[in-house]
């Protein structure tokens, strides 16, 4: 645009100097409005380019932008991927260590159940031996009560085992020299057991021959008929065999007054004092007890008392003889103690006046060694003229 306007001016200078007015006042009009036609494209051009370097710079800082926005996100990015890598890493220790620990524990309870069903199979297994022996047990007091009762259905038997169990009474409760089975009284009478009072003292005789055929009828009576003629025959052979006690084993002198009748069975005891009471009075009347296990084994732990009493009686001036020598030699203690504790007192007095001693010896070496023995004191001549010489002071070695 310069180079047209440059133009336009040479071709106006060459124009002649006869151009009217008129001419130079359009070529005039003509360049200003060249002149403002290249002013105003030189503004757009500035403009434009002021516009295009304000673009550029937008461009540029939004670029910086976006480079820094890319830089963040990359950084972003990167801090997002140490945060994933360090969350899986430690999901991944949590998931291994609570595995371990699901895996440690699975094992510390199946270790329990276990220990557990092996105990429950234990206590299992002994309760099954328990019950074994039981039904052991069972079947063995079956096959005993069935030999019981073909004891008792023999009448020799049945005597057999009421003697048994009577010395096996007898037997755990007294010494060996405090009883007797099967002795022989002065009449010829054998009672069963003869117990032994001792001090001269007459013997106490036990019988273990009860009837029992009519106390079985009894019970095994089909009506109130039947049943009563059992008890009629009951009651007439206990009367008759109590009679029987009291008339060889009750000596006067020989034996005591008193003769037990022993029953082996607690229930026929209790059906005698349920049902029989009168024979339990016409017994007592007779001086004939019947006992049962449990009275007789009470009447052995009686016996037995006495007769210990008995024989800490008859100890008794051995104990007395024993206290007195106990006694004298006692006295004897006393008066040696006494005549040491004088040696003790004498030697106590002896030593207390050692030590009187002894402290005075010691002031009087101390006082010594305290005394000014120089030479003035030593040699009294040469003392100065004038001078009194002092005589040596014994007053001061003089002790209490």
């Amino acid at each position: 645009m310069q180079d047209a306007l440059r133009r336009f001016v040479a071709d106006m200078a060459t124009l002649p100097q006869t151009v009217s007015t008129v001419g130079i006042a359009v070529a005039f009009g003509l360049l200003i409005l060249f002149g403002l036609l290249a002013l105003t494209t030189a503004r757009g051009r500035i403009r434009r380019e002021a516009l295009a370097e304000e673009r550029g710079r937008d461009l540029d800082e939004r670029l910086a932008e976006l480079v820094r926005l890319q830089a963040e996100t990359t950084g972003r990015m990167r801090t997002m991927a140490e945060i994933f890598g360090t969350r899986q890493s430690d999901l991944a220790r949590g998931l291994s260590e609570r595995l371990d620990g699901l895996s440690h524990h699975l094992g510390d309870t199946l270790a329990t159940q276990g220990r557990a069903t092996h105990e429950n199979l234990s206590r299992l297994a002994e309760r099954l031996a328990v019950i074994d022996r039981a039904q052991r047990g069972m079947a063995e007091l079956s096959g005993e009560v069935v030999q019981l009762r073909s004891i008792l259905a023999n009448k020799q038997a049945r005597g057999a085992f009421g003697q048994g169990r009577m010395e096996a009474i007898v037997a755990d409760a007294l010494p060996a020299d405090a009883y007797a089975f099967q002795a022989t009284l002065s009449t010829g009478g054998r009672p069963d057991c003869l117990i032994r009072m001792g001090q001269g003292a007459p013997d106490l005789a036990i019988d273990a021959k009860f009837p029992l055929e009519a106390w079985t009828a009894f019970h095994e009576a089909a009506d109130d008929e039947a049943r009563d003629r059992a008890a009629q025959g009951f009651r007439r052979d206990v009367l008759r065999h109590v009679g029987d006690v009291a008339t060889k084993y009750l000596l006067p002198a020989e034996t005591q007054d008193v003769a037990f009748l022993f029953v082996p069975s607690e229930s026929i005891f209790a059906d005698l004092h349920e049902h029989f009471d009168d024979v339990i009075q016409r017994a007592h009347r007779a001086r004939v007890v019947i006992v049962s296990p449990s009275l007789l084994t009470l009447a052995i732990q009686v016996v037995r008392s006495i007769t210990r009493d008995q024989r800490m009686r008859e100890q008794a001036h051995v104990i007395q003889a024993e206290v007195a020598h106990l006694l004298d030699d006692v006295a004897r203690l006393s008066e040696r103690v006494a005549k040491l504790q004088t040696h003790f007192g004498q030697a106590a007095r002896d030593l207390d006046q050692i030590a009187v001693s002894a402290d005075k010896v010691e002031r009087r070496a101390s006082r010594i060694e305290s005394l000014d023995l120089g030479t003035a004191a030593l040699a009294p001549a040469a003392a100065g003229p004038g001078e009194p010489v002092l005589p040596f002071d014994r007053t001061r070695l003089a002790g209490e």
